[in-house]
């Protein structure tokens, strides 16, 4: 198979790797399409997100789809030629945590992507069956692949218990933040969505917004429900959490650059707002593709260019370029040179 290794800041090469043997329960999947995340673009430009640093060559990418082509030993062998997108963390399934439904939190957990374990600017990834979950055909590669960014804006909407009626504030524009206007909408919520790129609000009043704001330009509203903060920067978080009326429920998504930020105390103890943050997801995928497979979600919409593998860099590079860019598409299975 074929890797895109992020060999250093801002360097990747192209290698030619021996697939790994096939494990009990687990598959062999021909990689369709993989969008590039943020947290792939911090690990590329900056070599470390917080404390936790790229020591070693690293195959980025775990937003990712494609087609099951081998199984081994105790995978239903009809599951080849099954369409999928991958779960890309995949838990220990011993813990404390695992068994209490928690896996999201799982201390042993391998999760694409993240040193030292390898990502799916591949050709083909190894993983196991049960986090390769079948998608229907009304969606394309791109969306399945997308289901990875769907899953993380559905259970920081939960977290906040969103509901009919409720007044959201989300905050920050990009994937995540249109993703997350997108499922409060689909629960009744009116939402307003805050960013201080102009080209992102006006992508999210195309998308459903019920209105947007400029944040450059003063003060939020007020009396706002919920928060669902996706942009980790520290004045959005403490203009966000001032937005908020009595009782309202703040979800932080988005992480500062160095994993710290100070919060309005007077704010949350006098409003006795709720304060809570969200790691990964968990148990979201079936109701993710159902939500997308539904039409109620326009996945498509995020896709902004389409990238060969030996174009990595180009796609992990081009939104720090680009504000416009809302997820570069990487596509292993491309031929780089096509015919004219």
């Amino acid at each position: 198979m074929r890797v895109a290794v992020m060999t250093a800041v801002k360097k990747t090469v192209l290698e030619t790797r021996a697939i790994a043997p096939l494990g009990v329960d687990e598959v062999l999947v021909e990689v369709r399409s993989v969008g590039v995340c943020g947290s792939d673009v911090h690990w590329y430009r900056d070599g470390r997100i917080g404390s936790t640093v790229v020591t070693e060559p690293l195959v980025l990418g775990h937003e990712a789809s494609g087609v099951i082509v081998g199984v081994g030993e105790g995978v239903p062998p009809h599951r080849v030629g099954s369409r999928v997108t991958l779960e890309p963390g995949v838990p220990c399934g011993r813990c404390a945590l695992c068994r209490s439904g928690r896996y999201n939190l799982c201390p042993d957990v391998r999760f694409f992507a993240t040193p030292p374990v390898d990502g799916a600017f591949a050709t083909h990834v190894v993983t196991r069956s049960d986090f390769a979950h079948d998608v229907p055909d009304s969606l394309d590669d791109d969306e399945a692949a997308l289901i990875e960014p769907l899953a993380v804006a559905m259970w920081a909407v939960r977290k906040a218990s969103v509901t009919l009626g409720d007044r959201v504030l989300v905050s920050g524009a990009g994937p995540i933040g249109l993703l997350v206007l997108q499922v409060a909408r689909a629960t009744g919520a009116e939402v307003c969505v805050s960013d201080v790129v102009t080209d992102r609000l006006v992508i999210a009043a195309q998308a459903g917004a019920t209105n947007t704001i400029d944040a450059r330009a003063g003060e939020l509203p007020s009396g706002f429900t919920v928060l669902i903060e996706c942009s980790g920067a520290d004045a959005a978080i403490n203009a966000g959490l001032s937005a908020l009326g009595p009782a309202g429920r703040a979800v932080l998504v988005g992480m500062s650059a160095d994993g710290r930020t100070a919060v309005p105390l007077d704010v949350i103890q006098s409003r006795e707002i709720s304060l809570t943050g969200t790691f990964r997801y968990a148990h979201q995928y079936p109701d993710a593709i159902a939500l997308a497979a539904s039409g109620r979600i326009d996945l498509r919409a995020l896709v902004t260019s389409v990238h060969p593998l030996g174009d990595v860099h180009a796609a992990l590079m081009l939104t720090g370029r680009d504000p416009s860019a809302l997820k570069p598409m990487v596509h292993p299975q491309q031929d780089e040179n096509p015919p004219a």
